[in-house]
């Protein structure tokens, strides 16, 4: 007998990162409810991450404006479907002003900081058992992605960009630690450098196209979609980064990924499941505030964290994953 179409509004993240670190929670309602269709709301640019989402019915795209009215213009999007679950991880009150049978909103909560994987799974009340981030790779994307990365050696894929200066390590330490990484004694030895940005990250590309040689350099700045550029991060053998969306995508993939960290907190955002590691340098971050309290400078709070202290991390990571883990494939 066909199973009963079970509509579900979910509501995410206006930021890549934080889209998917709660992105779990797609795929276990995709695993546990029958029948479900979803209509995913997120920003402009996360939403691209949920192309390949299955019974994915509409995408919509909200562009937040100043009075409030994309939350208008949301509601006559979805005032007219009645929904068996709306999901809100942007705590709205829209939900209350659409036809559902049952509604799970974020509130935000006193105590400790917890881990934004953790935090999203509250609202779903499986905060015990927080579903992993997860991005659905459809079978055009895995195909891309396995093109973009062919080839001999093991990749080091490199995040070096943020959205705020003051997260950015220096591009030139990032080269530096590639050159030690690829070369003769490095874990990776000869293997090739893999970049990965988006289009206004491009900036990044001269200084670390010259360290690696002819044929072992994969550009992967603002050249593909976010769901191919997940799926090739899967492929990479070590993923160094700064804080950023490409960081948790790195990891989401399975990737061994080491989080560069300063002005950040890292209990909130650090790279979720056992193969994520984060650095910081000397300083805390508690200290960073006193220099900075509103996190808002344009200077940049990384220059404490050294190439040989990264380096080394690095080989840590690589020894402790040893296996490598395939890349994900969603039929």
């Amino acid at each position: 007998m066909p199973v009963a179409p079970f509509p579900i509004l979910f509501i995410t993240a206006t930021r890549i990162g934080d889209a998917v670190l709660s992105s779990g929670l797609i795929r276990r309602l995709s695993e546990e409810i029958p029948g479900a269709r979803f209509t995913i709301v997120a920003g402009p640019a996360a939403a691209p991450l949920f192309e390949d989402v299955p019974g994915l019915d509409a995408l919509i795209p909200l562009q937040k404006s100043r009075d409030g009215g994309h939350w208008l213009r949301l509601w006559n999007q979805v005032r007219r479907r009645s929904w068996g679950l709306v999901v809100d991880l942007r705590g709205s009150a829209l939900s209350s002003f659409v036809r559902r049978r049952r509604r799970a909103v974020y509130r935000s909560a006193s105590g400790p900081a917890v881990h934004k994987v953790i935090e999203a799974a509250r609202v779903l009340g499986l905060q015990d058992d927080p579903p992993a981030p997860h991005i659905f790779v459809g079978e055009t994307a895995a195909r891309q992605a396995e093109a973009l990365v062919a080839g001999e050696g093991p990749i080091l894929a490199l995040g070096p960009a943020a959205n705020w200066i003051g997260k950015t390590w220096p591009i030139e330490r990032f080269a530096q630690a590639a050159i030690q990484l690829l070369g003769p004694g490095g874990p990776l030895a000869g293997g090739r450098l893999l970049v990965a940005g988006g289009p206004q990250d491009a900036g990044v590309l001269p200084t670390l196209r010259s360290v690696a040689p002819r044929g072992r350099f994969i550009d992967l700045v603002g050249k593909v979609d976010l769901v191919t550029l997940h799926a090739a991060l899967g492929s990479a053998r070590l993923f160094i980064g700064n804080d950023s969306g490409v960081m948790h995508l790195a990891a989401a993939a399975g990737a061994p990924t080491l989080g560069l960290f300063g002005p950040s907190d890292e209990r909130l955002y650090a790279p979720w499941g056992d193969r994520g590691r984060v650095l910081r340098g000397a300083r805390s971050l508690d200290q960073i505030r006193t220099l900075d309290p509103d996190l808002r400078q344009a200077i940049c709070h990384m220059m404490d964290l050294s190439v040989d202290s990264v380096v080394a991390a690095a080989r840590r990571l690589v020894t402790e994953t040893e296996a490598p883990r395939p890349a994900q494939i969603d039929g």
